[in-house]
């Protein structure tokens, strides 16, 4: 099988070139435990950090970080990639794209400045007419500031006493479409999963989902039996969301994920039967291993085993095989998944990547 690495270049402090290729077991299967191997470039780009597809068209996107854009290439063989119309803007530090299922509209993510960008596709699937959805709001805003507070208490201003509230940045960080047509985004800056429905081009806000203040909302997943796992980055905890009766999200529980403090969590995949869930954790370079119980809605942690990389930005799993890059180390690793109880045996492949931080699986 075949998998597309983004990654980081020099101009993000990484060591890669652009777009590679990385082959896992056998090309022409839809297995990935034969041995790994990375192909090389595919094609030179500045930080492409996130990778996605088109669902019809041999079309792929990439977020350019640094450049803050969207850059499409239109596949012209197994392994080459060229540019298909220039790179579009869409905002600071552009960190995830994703693709609308009918393809025709992307969403871009903006962790620099928060913005969260609908781009239209057009026929061939050039992105286009970019436009932002309306700004976050902060739910914690009207909470009183204690440092402010106590500067006036001593008779000094805010500022005097070294203290000087600010407001909180918004910083998207990924964009999901649901099943129903409902899109949620994340905003790990103001701890919120926001729900939107398109709406003639544009998305509309239907709700805010405050999490914990602090904890910062990361990466989601969707889970068939219709619940949506978040992963936080600052608080290292994965949350149950669903929507009531009414339509209107609730927060179910929150499940902690352990780890060393100071740990940041990354991605968050579902195992082939999604029975498991699988969380990586930055810093302990650790795998959190839980258990989907109930009807979805209840989460057990099962097992926090080492990655064997430095730096776990991203994985996925392909049918029995966790496939975890190391950002930091410059590699990514292959596991063999139980399947009774779904923890990781130990590492059966390694192969050099420079600076990887995405796996797209192609064909």
């Amino acid at each position: 099988m075949r998998f597309l690495t983004g990654g980081y270049t020099a101009d993000m402090g990484g060591e890669a070139a652009g777009i590679g290729m990385l082959h896992a077991g056998s090309a022409d299967t839809a297995y990935v435990d034969g041995a790994l191997g990375f192909g090389g470039d595919v094609i030179a780009a500045d930080s492409p950090s996130w990778l996605a597809a088109h669902p019809t068209r041999d079309v792929i996107y990439a977020a350019l970080e640094k450049t803050g854009a969207v850059q499409a290439y239109a596949r012209t063989g197994e392994s080459t990639l060229v540019p298909l119309g220039a790179a579009v803007p869409a905002g600071a530090a552009t960190c995830h794209v994703a693709v609308a299922p009918d393809g025709g509209s992307l969403l871009a993510a903006c962790w620099g400045d928060g913005s969260v960008v609908r781009m239209t596709l057009d026929a061939e699937g050039r992105p286009t007419d970019p436009r932002r959805a309306p700004a976050a709001s902060d739910p914690y805003d009207a909470e009183p500031d204690v440092d402010a507070i106590r500067a006036q208490v001593l008779g000094a201003t805010a500022e005097e006493a070294g203290e000087v509230p600010t407001a909180r940045p918004s910083r998207a960080h990924q964009s999901r479409y649901l099943p129903d047509g409902t899109v949620v985004t994340t905003d790990l800056g103001l701890d919120l999963v926001r729900v939107w429905r398109p709406v003639d081009g544009r998305l509309r806000a239907h709700q805010q989902v405050a999490l914990p203040r602090g904890s910062g909302p990361r990466h989601t997943v969707w889970h068939p039996s219709g619940h949506l796992y978040v992963v936080t980055e600052f608080s290292r905890e994965v949350f149950v969301l669903a929507p009531d009766a009414t339509g209107a999200w609730r927060v179910l529980g929150g499940v902690p994920l352990g780890g060393l403090a100071g740990d940041t969590g990354a991605e968050i995949a579902l195992g082939r039967d999604a029975s498991f869930v699988y969380l990586g954790l930055r810093g302990s370079d650790t795998m959190a291993v839980l258990r989907v119980r109930g009807g979805g809605d209840a989460l057990d942690p099962v097992a926090l085993v080492e990655t064997g990389v430095v730096w776990p930005r991203n994985h996925v799993v392909v049918r029995d095989t966790l496939l975890v890059e190391g950002a930091r180390s410059h590699e990514v690793v292959s596991f063999t998944l139980d399947p009774r109880t779904g923890v990781p045996g130990r590492i059966r492949h390694r192969a050099t990547v420079p600076s990887p931080t995405h796996l797209l699986p192609v064909r």
